[in-house]
């Protein structure tokens, strides 16, 4: 999963002011508009109950606003992929939420297989997975949870926002039958040719 967005601003959407170094960021990603874009809105977290975001909102998350350092790669920080998306939901200090929650339970999984992250146990209370970051070395904490049909689903309709839907695949009845012409023309193996030899 990767995808081009607006890097984080540096003003209030809502107030205009200026975000200073440790000011709390309401984050939002949003699919908006008939092209579907993906739209990064940023409110200093006293004014989010006055925002309403346009679209619909993927996830929303909240963190300590850090200027970006000289010599810091721009275009890196553009690129939404999902082992940056976990580690913006799953820092410690973004405010934990029932849809991000899910969110990065996902991640996680998706991670772990791609050995972005590696699995460290439990943790004391046995409420919460650790995962050890392959690249920073940073440990995280995510809530273990209970992987049903309905916890699917739900990504499943999150990460559409962030993605688009899945795109389905053409059923049988769709897919045009073979005329008598084309089968005789272009034959398969006969059942007998893929019965071992005796």
């Amino acid at each position: 999963m990767e995808m081009h967005l607006q890097p984080l601003a540096s003003t209030c959407l809502v107030s205009g002011e200026s975000f200073v170094d440790g000011a709390r960021v309401a984050s939002y990603l949003a699919r908006v508009g008939a092209a579907l874009e993906i739209v990064r809105y940023d409110v200093l977290e006293a004014h989010a109950a006055e925002f309403s975001p346009q679209g619909t909102v993927a996830c929303r998350w909240v963190h300590a606003f850090k200027r970006r350092r000289n010599g810091e790669n721009p275009d890196r920080a553009l690129k939404l992929t999902a082992e940056n998306l976990f580690v913006a939901l799953a820092d410690p200090s973004t405010e934990p939420t029932d849809e991000n929650t899910r969110l990065i339970q996902f991640l996680a999984l998706l991670l772990e297989r791609k050995r972005v992250l590696k699995p460290r146990g439990r943790s004391a209370d046995a409420q919460r997975q650790c995962y050890e970051h392959a690249r920073s070395k940073v440990i995280f904490e995510v809530p273990v949870g209970e992987l049903t049909p309905e916890f699917f689903l739900a990504v499943q309709e999150q990460l559409s926002v962030l993605v688009g839907p899945p795109k389905l695949k053409k059923s049988v009845s769709e897919t045009p039958a073979a005329t008598s012409e084309e089968a005789v023309a272009s034959p398969g193996l006969a059942p007998e040719a893929c019965a071992p030899a005796s």
